[in-house]
């Protein structure tokens, strides 16, 4: 079975031309839209049903930072979320419970412009890290690379979850 890069003619890597992606992505699902099989087998229409969901899935992985990181780690037989591996950086421990913390306040006060600032902190904070990532993955420090995707994944969530207020607020 070919690997989600090579379903779209993608070098393998973290750092992933996002046009070219959409473009490989919009050519080959269009070779399983629903109107070209309407008049085929059920057997062919599950088949092109289950090609389309495999581009789906890999695209979306692809496209996403945290997703592609992840399987990037999983092409190396690496799982960033290993139930077993509980080592974390202390620091960065903290840190989770200091933004929880913030962001409960921000919540509890309905301070609109601090969740905005708060929005735009998080924001940073993944920026920084996928630029992170993308160095590490140059050098194959994946051990290193599992530490960021495990804090990327946390920020997600948080960014979630502020965005998410906001939208309540508005």
């Amino acid at each position: 079975m070919q690997n989600y890069f090579e379903l779209f003619s993608l070098e393998v890597g973290f750092d992933v031309d996002l046009t070219a992606l959409e473009d490989a992505y919009q050519a080959q699902i269009s070779k399983f839209h629903p109107d070209k099989f309407a008049l085929k087998s059920d057997k062919e229409k599950s088949l092109a049903l289950q090609n389309t969901s495999l581009i789906n899935t890999a695209f979306d992985t692809l496209n996403s930072a945290l997703l592609r990181a992840t399987y990037l780690l999983d092409l190396q037989g690496i799982n960033a979320f290993d139930e077993k591996d509980t080592q974390m950086d202390v620091d960065f421990l903290m840190s989770q419970i200091s933004l929880r913390e913030q962001l409960e306040t921000i919540e509890s006060n309905k301070d609109e412009l601090e969740l905005d600032d708060f929005i735009q902190n998080i924001n940073d904070k993944i920026n920084k890290n996928i630029s992170q990532t993308k160095q590490l993955f140059d050098v194959d420090d994946f051990e290193k690379i599992k530490n960021l995707v495990r804090e990327l994944k946390f920020y997600n969530q948080l960014d979630l979850r502020a965005n998410q207020l906001m939208d309540e607020w508005l």
